[in-house]
């Protein structure tokens, strides 16, 4: 009867393969994780791609940016309610390249103004090569851009496009 009461002989050990297994995994994870982390973020590799481009303020940006249009497309703007009571807009244009060279990078700034012209809210965006890849002399691109946070009251008079860098192929 007391031999009942008496925990068997064996002891239970450690398991190791299941020790070397679960090391194995945590070592997976954190190379995976390692990976991720060293990988760019968008606005870096954004950075990277619009790098050497011809911004404001040189005498080739004016040139330039006087032949590239950026027109509204008034039928396909959109703006939708979301779930947390706010408005997204859903703003898009065309984009015109009259430069006489191919665009290789492009990045615009759109903002939805007031009726007083004061900006509500603004989006900076990379759309070549975001959104295609160039835009060859004379043609046409359609443009989309996201705006989210708008509020029921916001006067939301206009569309204003913007272009902040231009970078053409050599």
């Amino acid at each position: 009867m007391d031999s009942f009461l008496q925990p068997a002989g064996k002891k239970s050990g450690i398991n190791k393969p299941m020790l070397v297994a679960f090391g194995f995994g945590v070592i997976i994870v954190l190379v995976v994780i390692g990976f991720i982390l060293m990988r760019p973020t968008t606005k870096q590799i954004q950075e990277q791609v619009i790098e050497n481009s011809i911004r404001e303020g040189s005498p080739e940006f004016a040139v330039y940016t006087k032949k590239i249009s950026i027109q509204t497309d008034s039928d396909r703007t959109t703006e939708s309610r979301t779930g947390l009571g706010t408005y997204v807009m859903s703003l898009r244009g065309i984009i015109r390249n009259m430069t006489g060279k191919t665009l290789i990078g492009l990045e615009i700034k759109a903002a939805v103004v007031d009726s007083f012209g004061k900006p509500i809210k603004e989006k900076e965006v990379l759309v070549i090569p975001k959104q295609t890849e160039k835009l060859e002399d004379g043609q046409t691109f359609p443009v989309q851009v996201m705006i989210e946070g708008f509020d029921k009251d916001d006067d939301r008079a206009q569309i204003r496009w913007k272009v902040t860098a231009i970078k053409l192929e050599n």
